[in-house]
């Protein structure tokens, strides 16, 4: 799986917001893009294996979102902390916030967390990440410019022991006006498996940062589940990339010629 984005206590920021005046209507989020722990945190006691695997973060996510807002002209903001310090697509009280145990591995760091500690790892990755969102969003609607918001996220393809056979999964809820043309673009794929509210839907807690930041505003929205197998390398990285942005493209999401 390719490298995490890097960064420094020193250089420590804890949102990556790229194409703020981007030509294109769509905002791309990618909360679970880093696996990076603070310093402070000492690896949240962790083994480096465990923060290389799909618990500290979505291999292969940013990887795609960047290209994808590449060739879109799209926005994108990036969490480039992991999902096991704050997990920025969780209600800020979820239980699942900073888990105790993601999957089936103890996060030491995470045990015993109290409100204070909690406040704090909000602060550090959660607030930083929606703030950007918001921002982003509102200079938007203020310009009367367009807006659509498209969450990019990876998965495991063996969860607690159980195989999951999507190669690429759509999570909406009732609002399916992207979700609907994004499904059938996808359907259309020879030899792809197609999930509609797989491997996960929103009653799983996971649409927290589109109903925040999209549904709130009437926006159109969607999140977009890869099976991180197939986004290991480079090339996986460039053909779903490819693919997504062709079905966003027939849709109206890419940038206009000369905007």
């Amino acid at each position: 799986m390719g490298a995490a984005p890097s960064q420094s206590a020193e250089t420590f920021d804890p949102v990556r917001l790229s194409g703020r005046s981007a030509p294109g209507p769509l905002v791309l989020l990618c909360e679970h893009a880093s696996n990076f722990v603070p310093a402070e945190l000492a690896d949240l006691g962790l083994p480096v294996a465990a923060l290389q695997s799909h618990i500290a973060w979505d291999p292969g996510a940013a990887a795609v979102a960047r290209a994808m807002a590449g060739r879109l002209g799209a926005a994108l903001v990036e969490s480039t902390v992991s999902r096991l310090v704050a997990d920025c697509n969780r209600l800020p009280d979820a239980a699942d916030l900073a888990p105790e145990i993601s999957e089936t591995t103890s996060v030491p760091g995470n045990r015993g967390l109290d409100a204070r500690g909690r406040a704090r790892r909000i602060a550090m990755a959660h607030a930083p990440f929606h703030a950007a969102v918001a921002g982003l969003i509102e200079e938007r609607i203020a310009a009367n410019r367009p807006a659509a918001v498209v969450s990019v996220h990876s998965y495991t393809p063996v969860y607690r022991g159980r195989h999951r056979p999507w190669h690429v999964g759509i999570v909406h809820d009732a609002d399916a006006r992207m979700a609907r043309p994004m499904l059938a673009g996808l359907a259309r794929l020879p030899g792809i498996v197609v999930g509609d509210n797989q491997p996960y839907s929103p009653q799983d807690g996971v649409y927290y940062s589109l109903a925040r930041h999209a549904r709130a505003r009437s926006l159109p929205c969607a999140m977009i589940e890869i099976r991180n197998d197939g986004i290991a390398t480079d090339e996986g990285q460039r053909l779903w990339a490819g693919r997504l942005c062709d079905i966003l493209a027939t849709m109206g999401y890419a940038a206009q010629e000369g905007a």
